[in-house]
């Protein structure tokens, strides 16, 4: 796997492509979670999978605030609030659901100008398919993004509250994977179940796993690889 850092306007990204192979192959865009970057290691893991196993290209960039980004004053303020509410055990969403909103209005255009640039090149091109997954951060983005970007054909999401994201839900008609945990702490089942019931795809499915928030099987992570695979056109190697 082949590293290439990018800056797209003043947004910084990473591109990670097979080491060998000039022909064109599928884009996977990925969302980074709350608090991560592009090369945080659940990103390079995931990239790997999808890089080694399926020839893919997969781009990451930081979101507003995340990463090589600079944090704001709101950004601060929020993650202070975050902080406090869960020293007291008190409920995260009513403060992580418009926290995520801000960076991903901004986000959204961020993510089809780097499409756009990324397209540009000859072992990607702009008539390939393209997918996307992100968990967390990552869906709070992805929905929005895929919701209005036509070139997406198949996403993965997971864990984030249904607030704010029921409207993006119904307009989303690609097939998705869509990922919960039936313990979480942070997010209630009830939630979960709710935003995937909202997507209007006809091709969806839920993966609930017992644990915890922060808990999710390492497999879900090869489930996601597998629906690429599936809906980008590319088979994935049989397990020895």
């Amino acid at each position: 796997m082949v590293e290439r850092d990018f800056t797209v306007g003043d947004v910084p990204g990473v591109l990670r492509s097979p080491a060998s192979g000039a022909d064109r192959a599928p884009l996977v865009l990925m969302g980074h979670g709350g608090g991560a970057h592009k090369k945080h290691a659940a990103m390079v893991g995931r990239a790997h999978l999808l890089v080694t196993g399926c020839g893919f290209h997969v781009a990451v960039i930081d979101a507003p605030g995340h990463g090589d980004r600079p944090r704001s004053a709101h950004d601060e303020q929020d993650i202070a609030a975050l902080r406090k509410a869960q020293a007291a055990g008190e409920p995260e969403g009513p403060i992580v659901v418009p926290y995520d909103a801000r960076p991903a209005e901004l986000a959204v255009p961020e993510w089809q100008a780097t499409l756009d640039a990324l397209q540009e090149l000859p072992e990607i091109g702009a008539d390939g398919p393209v997918g996307y997954v992100g968990i967390g951060l990552g869906t709070a983005i992805g929905m929005p993004l895929v919701a209005v970007e036509p070139r997406i054909t198949a996403a993965v999401f997971g864990m984030h509250w249904p607030d704010a994201m029921f409207g993006a839900a119904k307009q989303i008609t690609v097939p998705i994977e869509f990922a919960l945990q039936w313990d979480n702490e942070r997010i209630p089942r009830e939630a979960g179940l709710a935003l995937f019931d909202a997507f209007a795809s006809q091709e969806k499915t839920s993966h609930a796993n017992a644990g915890k928030h922060f808990e999710m099987p390492r497999f879900e992570a090869d489930s996601a690889v597998r629906f690429l695979a599936r809906h980008l056109g590319r088979a994935v190697p049989s397990p020895a």
